[in-house]
């Protein structure tokens, strides 16, 4: 073959492969945006799953608007942030966990001994989101997050407004094993979070995802989980992520506040 021959193969073989590149980078860029709005709506989604809010075929994004307040709170003082610090890296809209818990200035490490949900560092902020109605308090729905076996599981539990009731719960993101750990996305478990008791009369955390299943004839069945069938540590991975948001290394403060009623004139 001529060395002519070689050449004029490698440069439609170069051109072809130009061609594809850009091609690629085109779509990449075009679909990127279509992806990260996709991306929004299925968390607005689980935000309204969470709340009991969502039905098929709904306009989330309308529905969220409508019934969700978003709010940011300082972690650990409990009071809602004021809007003069918000800026490009720090605001409601562009809120996001994961940016926010590794910026060395939104966020603190944890000690090893308080870190039973295995993150290493949280935001100090946090955006949770209350349901109203007629501008009184329904539902609050708090964002949650925590090591499983495979992943970090990312969603929302809901507390009903005597701040002691489940009103719901799903994850909109994780890598456990499905049918085993990724059983979280079951939507009969889900549903039986719905109802259960998170706190005791003195506002002591006391719900539970037990290793296995509730038995409804004993006592303390009103605030147990049924764990996921083989899926042990997802389970205690579960458990341990929603103790640690509901108490104080989480949203301890705030609840203590809206308890109280210390918050209720800013929010």
């Amino acid at each position: 073959m001529s060395d002519d021959s070689i050449g004029k193969t490698l440069g439609v073989a170069l051109a072809v492969c130009i061609v594809c590149s850009v091609l690629v980078s085109t779509a990449a860029v075009k679909l990127s945006s279509i992806q990260e709005h996709n991306k929004k709506v299925d968390k607005i989604k689980n935000i309204l799953q969470a709340g009991a809010l969502y039905q098929d075929g709904m306009d989330v994004v309308k529905t969220y608007e409508e019934k969700i307040e978003p709010v940011m709170i300082d972690l650990e003082t409990g009071e809602q942030v004021a809007e003069d610090i918000f800026n490009e890296e720090l605001s409601i809209e562009t809120f996001d966990i994961k940016t926010i818990s590794e910026h060395a200035e939104y966020s603190v490490r944890i000690s090893q001994k308080n870190d039973i949900a295995g993150i290493k560092r949280r935001p100090k902020y946090m955006v949770i989101y209350f349901v109203k109605t007629a501008g009184e308090i329904e539902k609050i729905i708090f964002p949650i997050y925590g090591k499983g076996l495979w992943s970090t599981l990312y969603g929302f539990v809901a507390i009903s407004n005597d701040f002691k009731t489940v009103e719901g719960l799903t994850f909109y993101e994780h890598g456990e094993t499905p049918g085993l750990g990724g059983e979280v996305d079951n939507p009969k478990w889900k549903a039986s979070w719905k109802g259960k008791q998170a706190f005791d009369k003195n506002y002591e955390l006391i719900l539970t995802v037990l290793k296995g299943a509730v038995d409804p004839s004993k006592p303390g069945a009103e605030h147990q989980i049924d764990g996921l069938a083989g899926s042990t540590i997802t389970t205690r991975g579960v458990d341990n992520l929603v103790k640690y948001w509901l108490q104080d290394q989480g949203y301890g403060a705030f609840l203590a506040k809206l308890r109280s009623g210390g918050t209720n004139e800013q929010i």
